[in-house]
């Protein structure tokens, strides 16, 4: 029954995500619960409790199917978008549990733009998301940040990119780093089509209390400031960046 019950956890929490109409973050839940469904009719036994799940798969297969339709649609016509809210001092919104769904093999170049990669910390913040991307991203080949150049950290931000682009290309990953002094949004383009747009950037980590605070390396466990996070599609990402 502890199967079962993490199962109905994970597909709870798709149908609440699928209300708020957050649907790519939905199908993820009902894709998990649904394969832990069916492990499960796998090694039952009993014929009442297969049908019984049976149908269970049945029913969240169907809402899936729907909302991958639907997702479709809504790309197709460029209406589709996602809105996440991040409250203050929340937890649990690392890059990867945010935006994580949408890196795969169709992501061959990325795109961020954000003013506030300056300091040390918000260097490593761009660092995390491009181990991120590197593990995620199978046919990645450039990378290009746009942001403002520090005078005061110029030396050591230039520095920080230089190595940083040294080790990607050993992934055959290009770094490009370009500096506009009048950059103000904050967003990172897939060349998938996907858009992520983050009220605050990348840095919207709140400091840890110390160097062995839980958080310091798993973003998911530490406290974050306010912000929200839009995702978007376009069709013509492609035809602007590529």
């Amino acid at each position: 029954m502890n199967i079962e019950n993490a199962a109905v956890n994970i597909l709870k929490r798709g149908v609440d995500l699928d209300m708020k109409k957050r649907y790519t973050e939905a199908l993820v839940c009902y894709q998990e619960g649904l394969q832990i469904l069916v492990d499960k009719i796998r090694g039952e036994s009993e014929e009442s409790a297969k049908s019984y799940l049976r149908k269970k798969v049945e029913e969240y297969m169907n809402r899936a199917e729907t909302i991958k339709k639907l997702v479709i649609q809504q790309k197709e016509t460029g209406q589709f978008h996602e809105q996440i809210h991040i409250e203050n001092n929340s937890m649990g919104h690392s890059y990867k549990t945010l935006f994580g769904r949408f890196l795969d093999s169709d992501v061959k170049f990325v795109i961020v733009e954000d003013p506030y990669i300056r300091s040390f910390h918000q260097c490593q913040n761009f660092l995390r998301l491009c181990e991120l991307l590197t593990k995620s991203c199978c046919n990645l080949g450039h990378v290009e940040l746009l942001t403002y150049k520090d005078n005061k950290t110029e030396r050591d931000q230039e520095q920080w990119f230089r190595n940083l682009a040294s080790d990607l290309q050993k992934y055959s990953i290009q770094l490009v780093v370009k500096y506009s002094e009048t950059l103000h949004d904050r967003q990172i383009i897939l060349s998938s089509g996907w858009i992520i747009k983050i009220g605050r950037g990348l840095d919207f980590y709140k400091a840890p209390d110390h160097k062995f605070s839980l958080g310091v390396y798993d973003l998911d466990l530490r406290q974050c400031l306010e912000t929200t996070v839009d995702i978007v599609h376009s069709k013509n990402v492609k035809q602007s960046y590529g």
